[in-house]
């Protein structure tokens, strides 16, 4: 079933006229001695936010030194209609981006699309819906300017690349206990859950794996580990059953962590309040809560401003030399 309110559609209109991106001359995008990058997430929330979008767009566009942006998941806020159109208009924005852009879907556009208020839709359809739109060339990035990706067999979202002495990796770990949340009428997850997230969760464990392990075979700086879901949300202290979808997950970022020993950033959304913080160091609350071995005293978490706190994007800088590979501020949207 498929609907589409009045105020997205009347957004939609109105940045249909937004003008396209102009280049500059010399984006020094080409330049090898500088590298940066982009992070965005949990955008654009709501009818505003969607007229906004393309202008945000055109403003990290026109930043001379990004390399490539990372959306960390939810393209959608989580009472909106999980629409074709609404994909396609996404899809339409990041690729007007001057730059290549790496997509990690989050919850609010599959896993949470039973929800009456989004159509309602089979989350599973959905997501062969998103794959088809947003991942249809595996190994390709989105962005006017692509560039080449490791892709994972199977789940092409799941992609790893090297630049600048750092392995990227993305992975889909999502947001509503990792997709294990109930559906609309149900007490408890069905059984296609629970096949759908062992499968997942399975590909994901063996990608971030594979990344560390060209990381240390490379001998890289730093590896960085995009994701949308919040594992360690500062706010509040979750029950182990919020939870417990992630749990095989955080023992293997603490396992690969511990054993590279070089920094490691984790970067997502989903709780959307900036913060930095290191949750898997020794002594860490979530090491207990998700009953882990081990600690990272090595990892760093970065969670991007989202939802009504959009009002800005994460630039990361990457350092050659010194102990901190990754500096980052936020930029404010004009």
């Amino acid at each position: 079933m498929r609907r589409t309110h009045l105020s997205l559609a009347t957004a939609l209109a109105a940045v249909a006229l937004a003008p396209a991106v102009t280049a500059a001359a010399d984006t020094g995008k080409d330049d090898p001695s500088s590298y940066v990058f982009g992070v965005i997430g949990d955008v654009p929330y709501g009818a505003d936010q969607v007229a906004a979008f393309p202008g945000w767009i055109d403003q990290i566009s026109a930043d001379p030194d990004v390399r490539f942006v990372a959306h960390v998941g939810d393209i959608k806020n989580g009472s909106s209609v999980c629409s074709d159109e609404y994909f396609d208009f996404i899809r339409t924005q990041f690729d007007r981006l001057d730059t290549p852009l790496v997509f990690t879907p989050g919850d609010n556009e599959w896993t949470d699309c039973h929800r009456l208020n989004n159509g309602p839709y089979d989350p599973y359809e959905r997501l062969d819906a998103l794959r088809a739109t947003f991942f249809p060339e595996p190994g390709v990035t989105l962005g006017a300017r692509t560039m080449k990706v490791d892709a994972q067999p199977g789940f092409p979202e799941n992609v790893d690349w090297r630049a600048a002495e750092v392995t990227f990796t993305t992975a889909h770990v999502v947001g509503s206990n990792n997709g294990m949340s109930p559906w609309t009428g149900a007490s408890e997850p069905n059984a296609r859950q629970v096949a759908e997230v062992a499968a997942r969760n399975e590909a994901n464990i063996a990608q971030l794996r594979e990344a560390f392990a060209e990381a240390e075979q490379r001998d890289d700086r730093a590896v960085v580990v995009f994701q949308q879901a919040d594992m360690f949300d500062p706010t509040y202290t979750p029950t182990f059953a919020d939870v417990y979808a992630f749990k095989s997950w955080v023992q293997a970022l603490v396992d690969e962590s511990e054993a590279f020993g070089r920094p490691v950033y984790l970067i997502d959304g989903d709780s959307h309040v900036y913060n930095v913080d290191r949750p898997l160091a020794a002594g860490s609350k979530w090491l207990g809560l998700y009953g882990v071995d081990g600690a990272a005293d090595n990892l760093t978490r970065i969670t991007v401003d989202g939802s009504s706190n959009n009002t800005d994007w994460l630039e990361v800088r990457v350092h050659r030399s010194g102990s901190e590979v990754l500096t980052w501020e936020q930029v404010p949207y004009r």
